[in-house]
């Protein structure tokens, strides 16, 4: 029968199912999530030993105030990164895949663009320690602009001026 098609199958051409497709992409995330989690839990973890270093009460109000900004930022960011994963294993066999797949998505998203704010803090707290608060500051804003533009303006201009998968097809 032509143009019929069956309620199991999408209709792209690589014949998976709507099911096979969001398995498919679900992996994907988690699969992504993986190469950005050790990135974050290292500057996570380099963020709870500052204090303990002898020149951790030398830090000035503003370095420190950087400081709890950029450890609070890393654990966010570590939390909204392993969500998916956490997420996955407590909601094993629970048939909502798809919803997970959304959540997760949001969640790594907003997991990059937290971990955008801990690695421009992270720059700005420890080259204002090394040289000075002006270098500091544009060091900063160029690793932020280099960030959104790359992590975020260049895939959203990709997506509006690419076709789009219809999973419902």
């Amino acid at each position: 029968m032509t143009g019929v098609r069956s309620p199991q199958r999408s209709g792209d051409s690589s014949g998976e199912s709507r099911k096979e497709r969001i398995d498919r992409e679900l992996m994907e995330l988690l699969n992504e999530l993986r190469v950005a989690l050790p990135g974050v839990q290292f500057l996570f973890a380099f963020l709870l030993v500052v204090p303990f270093q002898q020149r951790g009460a030398d830090l000035t109000d503003f370095q420190r105030d950087v400081y709890f900004v950029t450890l609070l930022a890393a654990a966010v960011a570590t939390g909204l990164l392993i969500a998916p994963a956490a997420q996955h294993r407590v909601l094993f066999r629970q048939h909502d895949k798809e919803a997970l797949l959304r959540r997760s998505n949001r969640s790594a998203f907003l997991g990059l663009a937290v971990l955008a704010l801990a690695i421009v803090s992270a720059v700005l707290l420890v080259t204002d320690v090394l040289f000075d608060l002006t270098l500091a500051w544009i060091t900063a804003v160029v690793i932020g602009a280099f960030l959104i533009w790359w992590w975020i303006a260049v895939p959203y201009w990709k997506r509006a001026h690419n076709a789009q998968d219809d999973p419902d097809d």
